[in-house]
């Protein structure tokens, strides 16, 4: 199945970082823009970060300016999600999906496929 799968949330406490994961095993990551989206319960699902097909270009959702950033590891056909100064407000569960773009087409999601089951993150003291 063309999924992609999503690690390395969990609880922290505000102000700290973490490092999300997006890796796919049938496909190429580096053919695609690759976006992270969050939902929080009882919100819509918006989007985070994206980053381009060639990771010179990155769009960054007001929320999350200074603060995160995603960048690609090819070798290891892996996106990165880099949170830090973590805020209670970005608690939600973290996706990432493939859009078939070279620049990032913006957050309508029916642009992206290949929603992995996303990965918890709980920004809590």
């Amino acid at each position: 199945q063309l999924q992609l799968v999503e690690s390395g949330g969990g609880l922290v406490q505000p102000g700290g970082s973490l490092k999300l994961s997006c890796a796919a095993s049938k496909f190429t990551l580096g053919d695609y823009v690759i976006g992270w989206f969050r939902q929080a319960p009882g919100k819509e699902r918006e989007g985070v970060l994206c980053i381009s097909r060639g990771g010179g270009s990155r769009t960054y959702a007001d929320s999350v300016k200074g603060r995160f950033t995603v960048y690609r590891d090819n070798a290891k056909n892996t996106v990165y999600l880099q949170m830090n100064n973590l805020k209670p407000e970005d608690t939600a569960r973290y996706y990432c999906a493939r859009a078939a773009a070279y620049y990032c087409p913006g957050w309508n999601l029916a642009d992206f496929t290949s929603w992995g089951q996303g990965t918890q993150v709980t920004v809590s003291s």
